[in-house]
């Protein structure tokens, strides 16, 4: 089979279970052929032998099954740094980008500030930031244990230095102070019927955090006032329809210049605020 008819096929199979068929086809192929998509579209008559065309089909399967592409390519492209992503670790997100917009922005370009990620699953937020900010100290914390080597391979691989603590949450940082500590924790509620899509195999421990899905949230918000330097800043990643519950967690903890950042989407997505 063709190139290009081996993509019309698997468009066609994809288009019931999938938003962006024709991309995920393409992404597939690519991997599949160890090229650039540019190149699907520059050789559409080129033949797959069997042995490829066997391995695309098997990829299309698993993704009309609903696997997450980057759980089939092993892979995640996250603030231009490629990433290594496994079941054992969230898929990152482009709306958590602007979690890493938010911290540099707040982090002068020059500063050597102490730094923490709590719950970095593949290192995605504490290697962006480490990428952007060489001179700070970067800490990252996961429970995990395969998302924490996961973690360090991509900071190995990518020649980025972060220091990584295996532990929950505050735990493995006793002692230590920071100017800034980002998360991205789970914020899901544990009866959102959205559990029941393609996030279905991703890492639960990842996702759901209680009943309405603040219990991890207001763990960090209550307890990072012990680990931020006065002043010092936490940023939090949370839902759609959290603002309010988020922004009212850091007043009852006496934060002050809180505010809630929105995302492409138009939806509350970051809440931040500075320990006095």
């Amino acid at each position: 089979m063709q190139i290009g008819a081996a993509l019309n096929r698997a468009r066609a199979r994809l288009q019931s279970t999938s938003d962006s068929p024709a991309l995920d086809a393409e992404l597939l192929l690519a991997w599949v052929l160890k090229s650039r998509r540019s190149y699907l579209h520059t050789w559409p008559e080129r033949e797959l032998d069997g042995t490829q065309q066997a391995a695309f089909e098997a990829l299309v399967e698993q993704r009309m099954q609903g696997m997450p592409v980057a759980y089939l390519l092993g892979e995640a492209e996250f603030w231009s740094l490629t990433l290594k992503v496994t079941e054992h670790t969230l898929i990152p997100r482009p709306e958590t980008e602007l979690l890493v917009e938010q911290a540099l922005a707040l982090i002068p370009e020059h500063a050597q500030w102490d730094i923490a990620d709590l719950g970095t699953g593949s290192g995605a937020i504490a290697l962006a930031l480490a990428s952007e900010r060489p001179a700070c100290r970067v800490h990252a914390v996961e429970t995990d244990l395969n998302a924490l080597a996961v973690a360090r391979e991509n900071a190995a691989r990518l020649g980025l230095d972060v220091e990584f603590h295996h532990g929950s949450w505050f735990e493995p940082l006793a002692g230590r102070q920071f100017q800034l500590i980002v998360s991205n924790p789970p914020y899901v509620a544990s009866a959102d019927p959205h559990l029941s899509g393609e996030v279905r195999h991703e890492p639960e421990g990842a996702l759901v955090s209680g009943e309405q899905g603040l219990d991890d949230l207001s763990h960090l918000v209550s307890e990072a006032t012990g680990f931020l330097t006065a002043p010092g800043w936490l940023l939090v990643e949370h839902g759609y329809d959290q603002g309010e519950a988020v922004s009212n967690l850091f007043k009852s903890n006496s934060y002050v210049d809180i505010r809630t950042e929105i995302d492409l989407g138009g939806q509350d997505r970051i809440g931040l605020g500075r320990r006095p």
